[in-house]
């Protein structure tokens, strides 16, 4: 299976729930960075682990949004990368604002497993829907 079939169907199971199958796919110690000033990682460094990946993202994700989705748009082949452009939607509860916000990932393999994962995305919209205040966003 290629890298790019991989992907569509981690995005796919992703978005029925299914993150057993999502986990199955990384690396024991896959590096996972979310874009500098994220909220849930501002500083940009990496959570190591899916164990990390579950408790400090997913769990939040599916705890603090109505209808969090990824829609991966585009996929782009590099041999060992991955290159997926595409949206996030959803509804934070706290503020019942909702996201509609451009992304793009860039996964790694190795050895048949994900090692690594980079996020890049509008992190100041994220902010906002979220009601990070401004003094809290640097």
């Amino acid at each position: 299976m290629s890298h790019v079939q991989l992907m569509k169907d981690l995005y796919a199971a992703f978005a029925r729930g299914d993150v057993a199958a999502v986990l199955s796919a990384f690396d024991a110690q896959i590096e996972w960075r979310e874009a500098e000033s994220h909220p849930y990682q501002p500083s940009g460094k990496p959570w190591i682990g899916p164990d990390a990946i579950v408790q400090n993202l997913f769990m939040r994700l599916g705890g603090e949004w109505d209808g969090f989705q990824v829609h991966p748009q585009s996929f782009h082949d590099a041999g060992g990368t991955v290159v997926v452009e595409g949206r996030y939607s959803g509804t934070y509860k706290a503020t019942r604002k909702k996201l509609d916000a451009q992304m793009c990932h860039v996964w790694k393999f190795r050895g048949g497993k994900i090692v690594s994962f980079q996020q890049y995305m509008d992190t100041a919209q994220m902010q906002s829907v979220m009601g990070v205040p401004q003094n809290a966003r640097n």
